[in-house]
């Protein structure tokens, strides 16, 4: 299934002179931008039927209405989500905090799919009826387990983390887990954490997920690129390799340096330049990046979004360039691939 989010944007790097610096980070939004939520218990029925029919407004969840044109463009899928969050805190108590998926969105990560629900913690559950799209947990969350973003109580970036790798699918927690690295998340930390729960349950998966975490991945799909081939037994592969050729130095993103084997992920939009409105000089600029680093001595193997699911066509494809006999130092990792 896709990514909640869309792949960034990202024309081929330029080159690098010999010696210069790594390519400065690409920070992610800080903090998210939630629409205004208008409640229909705040207002007329006459209003909210008049709103909605000219498709002004566009219902969120029940009673809860945004400004049609804050869910757009298509480019942010995100955005409907994050109108959901906002509905659910203008409808429930102060004292709730956004956990889990919930609480990624609203610190700017990107997910691996879209939620189905919201997650909210509250320091006690109530009977009664509870919403199919919001999931309550309730007990005590330590008070540096709670911060305030976008005017909301939210969960630590480490905490959100931590409880996305526990009770998400491994290439889940790890988009998450990749996502929050790049912000400068220390993994040390999040170990640290995960030491604390003890033998609590999904502590298992999100330690597997928090050591394979790495923060040079920039998009959902390199982080699942790289699940999927060390989830398969294949050597771990650093990220964003840098390659000197006779154009300058390039930046893949996967590859084992020893063995001078790269892996690219190829989604639409890498081809796509908005800026310019020149797709074709995008394609011929990649094109010559290409040859260049083959002309270095490089094998690229080159993926899509058909390409990486939990079967054996990459692995085999990376594997025919890989020295014999070479192994991770683990065994396959079939659990990693579970909930693809």
């Amino acid at each position: 299934m896709a990514p909640q989010t869309a792949t960034t944007l990202r024309h081929p790097p330029p080159p690098l002179e010999r010696g210069a610096p790594p390519l400065p980070t690409v920070r992610l939004p800080t903090v998210a931008l939630l629409p205004t939520v208008f409640l229909a218990r705040e207002l007329s029925p006459q209003l909210v039927q008049a709103q909605v029919t000219s498709g002004a407004w566009t219902r969120v969840r029940r009673g809860a209405y945004v400004a049609t044109a804050s869910l757009l463009p298509d480019a942010a899928p995100q955005t409907r989500e994050l109108a959901r969050i906002a509905a659910v805190a203008r409808q429930l108590s102060p004292a709730v905090t956004f956990t889990h998926e919930s609480a990624a969105l609203i610190w700017g990560l990107p997910l691996w799919r879209s939620p189905d629900r919201v997650h909210v913690h509250h320091p006690s559950l109530r009977s009664g009826h509870a919403s199919q799209d919001v999931s309550r947990s309730s007990g005590v969350l330590d008070a540096s387990d709670v911060v305030v973003r976008s005017g909301l109580r939210v969960t630590s970036l480490e905490r959100t983390v931590v409880d996305c790798a526990r009770s998400s699918s491994a290439v889940s927690g790890l988009v998450v887990a990749d996502a929050a690295l790049r912000r400068g998340v220390d993994p040390d930390s999040l170990r640290a954490r995960l030491q604390d729960l003890g033998p609590a349950r999904g502590v298992r998966i999100a330690r597997a997920v928090i050591d394979l975490a790495d923060g040079g991945a920039e998009s959902p799909w390199e982080s699942a690129t790289r699940l999927v081939l060390v989830g398969a037994g294949l050597p771990r592969p650093s990220t964003q390799v840098r390659v000197v050729t006779r154009l300058g130095a390039f930046r893949t993103d996967l590859g084992w340096e020893d063995w001078k084997v790269a892996v690219e992920f190829d989604g639409l939009v890498k081809y796509t330049t908005l800026a310019a409105g020149d797709p074709g000089r995008v394609i011929f600029e990649e094109k010559r990046r290409h040859d260049a680093i083959v002309e270095a001595g490089w094998r690229v193997v080159r993926a899509t979004r058909e390409d990486v699911q939990p079967s054996n066509s990459l692995r085999e494809r990376v594997q025919r360039l890989l020295p014999v006999g070479a192994q991770c130092p683990l065994r396959p990792a079939p659990h990693l691939l579970q909930g693809f």
